[in-house]
């Protein structure tokens, strides 16, 4: 098995290699889970500064400290534009935090999540409660299979389909391709939307961009928001949305039990820095 953490002076270190210029190294209390699944190396570990994380092929996920932050704006946002979403598809999200926040509305009533790797949704529901919650609501179902796949065989069929896919890597490759969202498109109803991770404008520029434009050329609106998520390299992360027909928020008020998402963050997630105005 392929170990991703090193010992520096009697400590235990995780250090996720993002790119050629830039090293994040976590010490860490302890490893408390670990596999290698069919698709990727899977660690549950408890890191001093962001509690217990997610860890898939040495990249941090999702953290006990800040893993609501990503998961609240990539579900609440998009559920704040859609009037009246019943039926939700969730690609990824294997950490069970998005599902988690969309079973906070009383109106859904199904959410299927697609998720190619069992062990993760194994591993986060036994070990890491903080992010999921040891998710157990009857609406949600599910399916252990690619999400590419998925999208074919189901089409004209959910309100909102939430992308909630690792980096463009690995797995999570195909999920940032242009025929995948093509699929996606035809997987909404008349009126629906999806959202997906679109990185950080700062350090994955060029993907933020190839995302944005993407979605652009298949949907008629398309929106980037951003959060601040401190795990993540370059902390400022963006979602783009793509959407049929409803393009803002329309809720006159927001009362679900949150730690990072308010009334006026969803309101205000919309406005972008002079940098990346661009996108606007």
């Amino acid at each position: 098995m392929t170990t991703y953490t090193q010992q520096i002076n009697g400590d235990t270190w995780l250090v996720e290699n993002d790119r050629d210029n830039l090293k994040i190294s976590y010490r860490l209390k302890e490893i408390i889970a670990e596999e290698q699944s069919e698709f990727q190396h899977v660690m549950i570990v408890d890191s001093y500064d962001f509690g217990r994380t997610l860890v898939l092929d040495g990249v941090v996920q999702t953290t006990s400290a800040d893993g609501h932050i990503y998961n609240e704006m990539i579900t609440h946002v998009p559920l704040a534009i859609h009037p009246n979403a019943k039926k939700v598809l969730i690609i990824g999200g294997g950490d069970c935090g998005a599902a988690r926040e969309v079973a906070k509305y009383e109106q859904i009533e199904t959410i299927d999540q697609v998720e190619i790797d069992q062990t993760v949704v194994k591993l986060c529901l036994e070990y890491l409660p903080e992010v999921s919650g040891r998710l157990s609501d009857p609406r949600v179902h599910f399916h252990f299979t690619d999400g590419m796949k998925y999208v074919k065989e189901h089409q004209d069929e959910y309100d909102v389909i939430i992308v909630d896919s690792s980096d463009p890597v690995g797995p999570g490759e195909a999920l940032f391709a242009k025929t995948f969202y093509q699929d996606v498109y035809q997987a909404l109803k008349a009126d629906g939307l999806m959202v997906c991770q679109s990185m950080s404008p700062f350090l994955n520029n060029e993907i933020t961009a190839q995302t944005y434009g993407r979605i652009g050329e298949i949907f008629v609106h398309r929106k980037l928001y951003i959060a601040t998520v401190p795990t993540y390299p370059g902390a400022l992360w963006s979602f783009t949305i793509g959407s049929k027909k409803y393009h803002d928020v329309s809720i006159p008020s927001f009362e679900k039990q949150t730690k990072y998402v308010n009334y006026n963050i969803l309101h205000n997630c919309f406005y972008l820095p002079e940098r990346l105005q661009d996108f606007e």
